[in-house]
């Protein structure tokens, strides 16, 4: 073979061997950025889940706007971030007179994005158990309320159903609660930032008996709490949680492990060890 000859075959190879490292890399670039690369087991099925892949704010207490945060009513927790849902601690207290030595009912704490579809997987399997578990007085849950997906596929969604959220956490806790579940019920595909529209929140928010007041609607296209969910995403990105939902109960992580698949039923076993420990 002439030397000619070798070094164009060598040549070929070389370039061959750079297109396949060029198709490896953006292959690679896509999986970051597609959110879906992270899997779930619920049930045994899988489903997608919010990855954090998004950059933060440099100033997390402030937004585009450099509007003041304002923590929608009747946050708790550190910094306010934190918007809970179920009975407090007093009334469940006040539930179990004659068990002395409670500390009331077993917290979950819950990450979500309205946009994600990880956490439309969690609410539709968990909701009904969730608010059994709630009204009996059994668990308390904490939602902070992230912007993954925002972060990750561009839009605003996340930010403004989260601001729509809890604009009706303001008027209500319990409207609050009806209208979580109707944004997850209604979530559109995570590619179609639906949800960006102030309109089609509003729209969604007459599912909610009594939710659209003058007050709600101007706390959702003004985005009152723009800056207060910035604030709450900025906070779990720096959390060491990477993806959503991040489900914890009594302060420990009991979802997303295919070792270890939760169900309604185990939820509630859990739930009823805690309160009798």
């Amino acid at each position: 073979m002439s030397q000619r000859n070798r070094e164009g075959k060598r040549g070929a190879r070389e370039r061959l061997r750079e297109q396949r490292e060029r198709e490896r890399a953006r292959a690679k670039r896509k999986r970051t950025l597609g959110v879906l690369g992270a899997v779930v087991a619920v049930l045994g099925a899988a489903v997608g889940v919010g990855v954090v892949a998004s950059r933060t704010d440099d100033d997390p207490g402030k937004g585009a706007s450099g509007s003041a945060l304002v923590p929608p009513r009747g946050a708790v927790g550190k910094g306010r971030l934190v918007i809970p849902s179920g009975k407090s601690e007093k009334s469940a207290q006040e539930g179990k007179a004659g068990r002395p030595g409670k500390a009331g009912p077993v917290t979950l704490t819950v990450y979500e994005d309205f946009r994600c579809p990880g956490c439309k997987q969690f609410e539709d399997v968990f909701r009904k158990t969730v608010h059994e578990l709630q009204d009996a007085g059994r668990m308390r849950v904490e939602y902070h309320l992230v912007t993954i997906i925002d972060g990750n596929l561009g839009g605003t969604g996340s930010v403004r159903a989260a601001n729509a959220a809890a604009c009706a956490q303001d008027e209500d806790p319990a409207k609050f609660r009806a209208y979580h579940d109707v944004l997850y019920r209604h979530q559109p595909q995570e590619t179609r930032d639906s949800y960006a529209d102030n309109g089609r929140l509003i729209k969604l928010a007459d599912q909610v008996p009594g939710l659209v007041t003058p007050a709600f609607r101007r706390c959702v296209e003004g985005g009152r709490h723009d800056t207060w969910v910035r604030k709450s995403n900025d906070v779990f990105a720096h959390s060491g949680y990477a993806s959503t939902p991040t489900v914890l109960l009594g302060g420990k992580s009991i979802y997303g492990d295919p070792k270890k698949p939760l169900s309604p039923n185990k939820l509630k076993r859990m739930v009823l060890a805690a309160d009798r420990d």
